[in-house]
């Protein structure tokens, strides 16, 4: 067990007064002033019961305690100041731990990683991808990306994208004997689902058959498989299963590459988006501050589709925090 230290602001107005053999040096190079030097110099004197300096005229001089006390309190300082430097490097580095659910990171994230990895070389990403709402604190998460309505209290939050739900097929359905050209025509096709559709956040296959005006065209709106995660939906679309909801965040990619193709409207705007979120502890530190800068900036070059970047008035209140959190889904 140790025994009761002298404060460390003495040990330390002490150590620098005995490298200069001045209070005034001392006090320059720790920004206070000479009298507060003094004051803490008579503080650790009391407290160790012994003189350290020998206060000459316009000089100082160390005693023969101060002597022995100087060495070890220096080496004890510059470890504390190695030990430090690691740390800030570690911070300003090092692993960047990311929670970010299953689809958004299979279909959006992991393609654009190797860019950040590119700019950030000295940053090794580890991509949790969870859908439950992870703790950030408690998971020991420096990043989150959710999708929400925002406003989720305690923490930095900024807009990242908005979304949109539409119809995506492989280009092969569009031909064959019975292609696709109007909505009437997915009777003659399977009908792909996401579990999570029907949600404030994925407009289900019958909100979507009301928005294109097909009442009675004969198709039974809850038919087909039904997968977990949006991104096996996609995947079995591009296969040229059926015809699948696609969240336009996550399908566009696979649009722009020409694996999916949306063959007809309408297009429904989701009132959830993604968020980035980080406790307000962490949210500047410089690994996290870059990390959210390279996904503002990536979703910035969204070129397809528009309505990706579409940012919606009520996002600069919700970044505020100052709403109910909503539960991240799928």
């Amino acid at each position: 067990m140790r025994r009761r230290l002298p404060p460390l602001n003495s040990l330390r107005a002490f150590e620098a007064a005995a490298r200069h053999l001045s209070f005034t040096k001392a006090a320059e190079e720790l920004n206070v002033t000479q009298a507060a030097i003094s004051h803490q110099v008579k503080a650790l004197e009391d407290h160790l019961g012994v003189l350290l300096f020998r206060r000459l005229n316009r000089a100082l001089a160390l005693t023969e305690a101060g002597r022995g006390l100087l060495s070890p309190a220096r080496e004890a300082f510059d470890l504390l100041d190695v030990a430090v430097q690691r740390l800030r490097q570690a911070e300003a580095g090092g692993p960047l731990r990311v929670s970010v659910l299953s689809s958004f990171a299979a279909k959006w994230l992991l393609p654009r990683l190797v860019r950040f990895r590119a700019l950030h070389p000295d940053i090794d990403v580890l991509v949790s991808a969870d859908d439950r709402l992870v703790d950030l604190e408690r998971d020991e998460i420096d990043v989150g990306i959710r999708y929400g309505a925002g406003g989720y209290p305690g923490l930095r939050v900024d807009w990242l994208l908005g979304d949109e739900i539409l119809p995506v097929c492989a280009p092969s359905l569009l031909e064959g004997p019975h292609p696709l050209r109007g909505p009437a025509d997915l009777k003659h096709h399977t009908l792909l689902h996401d579990e999570v559709s029907g949600t404030a956040d994925s407009p289900d296959w019958r909100v979507w058959f009301r928005a294109a005006g097909l009442k009675n065209g004969g198709i039974d709106p809850e038919r087909g498989p039904g997968y977990s995660h949006m991104a096996m939906v996609l995947e079995a679309a591009i296969a040229g299963e059926g015809v699948a909801l696609g969240r336009l965040s996550l399908a566009c990619d696979d649009l722009r590459a020409g694996r999916l193709v949306c063959p007809f409207g309408p297009r429904l705007r989701t009132r959830y988006a993604y968020w980035i979120v980080s406790s307000h502890a962490l949210a500047e530190r410089p690994k996290v501050k870059a990390f959210r800068e390279w996904l503002l900036a990536e979703a910035g070059a969204e070129t397809t589709p528009h309505s990706l970047l579409e940012r919606p008035p009520e996002a600069e209140a919700q970044e505020s925090g100052e709403h109910e959190a909503v539960p991240s889904v799928r």
